[in-house]
C-alpha cells in the first residue's frame, strides 16, 4: 500500500475517528438511542483510525489524491 495521506490530515482523521467511536458512549445525544447509529458512528471511527494508521486511503488512491510529500 502506497502511503498517501499527509501528517495534519493523519492527525485530524485520528481525533475524527476516536471521537466517532466515542461519541455514542460518552456524548447522550439522542440520535445514539437507536442501534443503528451508534454502529455507523463506531465502524466510521474504525475506519478512519485504521486509515490514520497506514497512511493510505483507498479513497484517495482512486481518486488519484495524496496530502502527503512525495
Amino acid at each position: 500500500m502506497t502511503r498517501n495521506v499527509g501528517t495534519l490530515d493523519r492527525m485530524m482523521r485520528l481525533m475524527l475517528g476516536l471521537a466517532l467511536i466515542a461519541a455514542p458512549f460518552v456524548s447522550g445525544f439522542a440520535i445514539f438511542a437507536a442501534t443503528w447509529a451508534t454502529v455507523l458512528s463506531v465502524v466510521f471511527g474504525a475506519v478512519m483510525l485504521l486509515v490514520a494508521l497506514t497512511r493510505s486511503c483507498p479513497v484517495y488512491t482512486l481518486l488519484g489524491l495524496r496530502s502527503c510529500k512525495l
